[in-house]
């Protein structure tokens, strides 16, 4: 039997954080033991990507006790803060990292790229979760292209949200911080206080507590505190409601990856508007004849996001074309089983 061993984050199973590398990490690890592969989870103790030494100390501890030419599977999130155990490693196992974000692409500090360069460079193969990621890493840290592969988020059939006539009803699904522009959506938002809207906000309110408080600030002062719902992380059934509750999914990401927020709006059947950055447009996707089932606007421009949820909520006709788009996209989504075939495909090369 084909075996490897997952190094996964803390916190992997903790349904207060949800996120879409977690979903990701136990949707593939299920997919590949259901494959055929013994899988050999462990979780590594620590606040990661940032590393103090004792994290890195379990880190280095997990890595001993896998045995020598074994295929060992990192989730980025603890790879690319951890170069010390890792690199001198990829000289006795057979290193796989699984990359849901480049977290040198969020920062200009030199210190997180070199760390994070350090360790792709070493692995023998790296798994990013976007046709973007990959171009980034090869480009940005010279990762010889042959060994970058992609093997993007799957999504699970859903219902078509029926939707409201007036269109109102907006969903913003990401753990509340500054990365994911939540302040961004709120000066928009506070622009188009004449119109019917009300925007709640499902998402973790644990990991920076202090921009969530600012938030609750600025909505306050801006005049939509009632409007705005902060609700705090949803899983499974709550998360599932809360999209046939929408009409619109919004997301003002300063940068995201991928965004499988909305593949999981689109399997609803729901448009998106969303920044362009990052992974977002591929995410988004088109329909034959070149059609996206939601508006792209630029990062960290609230005027923009204003526009266009403004075009949204005064235009039927194209609410109607976009929920009609978007329906059609919802049919070309693919499952988490090509996501773990991909993957499973990678790993085999690699115990080869």
């Amino acid at each position: 039997m084909r075996s490897v061993h997952v190094l996964l984050p803390d916190g992997v199973d903790d349904p207060a954080r949800p996120s879409g590398g977690n979903v990701y990490d136990r949707r593939v690890c299920r997919g590949l033991a259901q494959g055929g592969w013994s899988v050999r989870e462990r979780v590594v103790p620590g606040g990661w990507p940032t590393a103090d030494r004792k994290a890195v100390g379990d880190l280095r501890r997990a890595l001993a006790s896998v045995p020598d030419d074994a295929v060992v599977l990192v989730d980025g999130l603890v790879a690319s803060g951890a170069p010390e155990p890792l690199v001198p490693a990829a000289g006795r196992v057979r290193l796989c990292v699984l990359l849901h974000l480049p977290l040198g692409a969020t920062t200009d500090d030199e210190a997180v790229r070199t760390a994070e360069r350090a360790v792709l460079q070493a692995a023998a193969v790296v798994v990013t979760t976007s046709g973007w990621s990959r171009r980034w890493v090869v480009r940005e840290y010279g990762v010889e292209p042959a060994r970058v592969h992609v093997a993007p988020p799957g999504s699970d059939p859903a219902l078509v949200a029926p939707g409201t006539a007036a269109g109102g009803r907006l969903l913003c699904v990401a753990s509340v911080t500054g990365g994911k522009g939540h302040d961004l959506l709120v000066a928009a938002l506070a622009e188009l206080q004449e119109l019917p809207w009300q925007c709640v906000c499902v998402g973790s309110l644990g990991r920076d507590p202090d921009f969530v408080d600012r938030l609750r600030h600025q909505a306050r002062d801006s005049g939509v505190a009632d409007r705005v719902h902060l609700v705090g992380a949803r899983a499974h059934d709550d998360l599932a409601a809360s999209y046939a509750a929408a009409d619109l999914l919004v997301l003002a990401s300063r940068f995201e990856s991928f965004g499988m927020v909305v593949t999981e709006a689109l399997a609803n059947g729901l448009p998106v508007v969303s920044t362009d950055v990052g992974g977002l447009p591929a995410t988004l996707g088109r329909i034959p004849g070149g059609y996206r089932p939601g508006l792209l606007v630029p990062p960290d421009d609230p005027a923009a996001l204003a526009g266009a949820l403004g075009r949204w909520l005064r235009d039927r006709t194209l609410r109607e074309s976009l929920r009609e788009v978007a329906r059609r996209r919802r049919t070309s989504l693919r499952g988490w089983e090509t996501t773990t075939e991909r993957l499973s495909r990678v790993l085999a090369r690699v115990a080869a």
